[in-house]
């Protein structure tokens, strides 16, 4: 790096993490309070309260620091400006895209550490905040239904070499991933039911098998009628045969990292978490269109920091006369809460509206870059 960029990057970083930590600082109350009507609840305390908002530290990171880069970057380009240094820089040969290349270089770290967040620190740290979330107010996870959560699993194999579809309905997902009050419906290739099996529980033995205790299994055979035999129609078409076998080790597709979607919600999963998912859905020919578009959000949003630097430069070419430094971070701060805003509003949007997810994920932050690039040439300009 230059000299000038140096200084820039210094007192950008420096400001960053102030601004990083203050929003953090005032979510983490907000979370506090909205968590204190489940305490008292089993034991549920305050300790774990506050571990469990801490735990969320990580991802409100992750939302904030767009935003954190935006407020701070305005700040240090309106200090500048009040104090003359930047038009010095100006006057040294600084010009209008090389300071917004090297806003770019400044930039890419905060992108590395955003992406590091989203996909390693966040998801992790979510999930274990939702397990002693879980395990404090003895919980379990299930859908909205009252059976639990009922997922499509289809094999081309299933290690004897047939085709099979199954409805596997699982009644509660413990903390741990472990799974109980489990049915699963088994069809032929002919989508016919051959097995019906329950289990009391089951874990998951990597890399596809699930081990289930306690199993109850009824197999149904196609029974030839006999030519000579009239016909009835309450004459049985299939034989059943009841089986209990203490554990039964099932080849699945399931794995705990599909059914923790029930744990963390989709904007919270990591990248890899989320296109394992989307091709499972897609594989049962389930919709997609909520995780796609949170898929692409997840790639494209650590960009967004690049496209508020963008912003926060004309903010440098405006004298003092033209406002006092708050009134420019209070502008900032206005600016980053409506891209906020707005990129929320296309998600769900889009989502309603089955736009392509690419672009119901990308619009937003061309958006802004566009108005940051008009705002930058009109001050050039002026």
């Amino acid at each position: 790096m230059r000299i000038y960029e140096r200084y820039f990057a210094r007192q950008i970083y420096l400001t960053f993490l102030f601004v990083l930590f203050a929003f953090s600082g005032l979510f983490f109350f907000f979370d506090l309070i909205s968590e204190l009507d489940a305490v008292g609840k089993g034991s549920y305390g305050f300790g774990f309260a506050v571990i469990r908002v801490a735990l969320l530290t990580p991802s409100r990171f992750y939302e904030i620091i767009p935003v954190a880069a935006l407020i701070s970057a305005i700040y240090v380009f309106a200090t500048m400006a009040a104090n003359s240094e930047f038009t010095i820089f100006r006057v040294s040969g600084l010009s209008t895209g090389r300071a917004l290349g090297s806003l770019m270089k400044i930039g890419i770290p905060m992108l590395f550490v955003t992406y590091l967040i989203g996909e390693v620190v966040g998801p992790y740290a979510d999930q274990l905040s939702e397990r002693v979330r879980l395990e404090a107010l003895g919980s379990s996870v299930s859908s909205n239904f009252e059976s639990g959560v009922w997922v499509k699993d289809t094999l081309t194999n299933d290690g004897e070499g047939r085709p099979v579809t199954r409805f596997v309905n699982v009644g509660e997902l413990l903390p741990d991933t472990t799974i109980t009050k489990v049915r699963i419906y088994e069809f032929d290739s002919q989508f016919r039911l051959s097995d019906v099996r329950t289990a009391e529980r089951g874990r998951f033995r990597g890399p596809d098998h699930w081990a289930l205790d306690d199993v109850t299994e009824t197999k149904f055979q196609n029974v030839v009628p006999n030519p000579s035999d009239p016909k009835d129609a309450l004459n049985p078409v299939y034989r059943s045969t009841l089986i209990h076998l203490p554990h039964y080790l099932m080849r699945s597709q399931l794995t705990p990292q599909i059914l923790s979607v029930l744990l963390v919600s989709p904007d919270r999963m990591s990248i890899v978490n989320l296109y394992s998912y989307i091709q499972h859905l897609q594989e049962n020919h389930q919709d997609t269109q909520r995780y796609e578009v949170a898929l692409w959000n997840k790639l494209l949003y650590p960009f967004a920091i690049l496209v508020m630097l963008v912003l926060s430069l004309p903010f440098a070419y405006l004298h003092t006369r033209a406002g006092v430094v708050g009134i420019k971070v209070f502008g900032g701060i206005m600016l980053g809460m409506s891209f906020q805003l707005v990129n929320t509003l296309f998600s769900h949007v889009g989502t309603l509206n089955t736009w392509p997810p690419v672009a119901t994920a990308a619009v937003p932050s061309l958006l802004y870059l566009v108005v940051g690039l008009i705002g930058l040439l009109w001050v050039n300009r002026n």
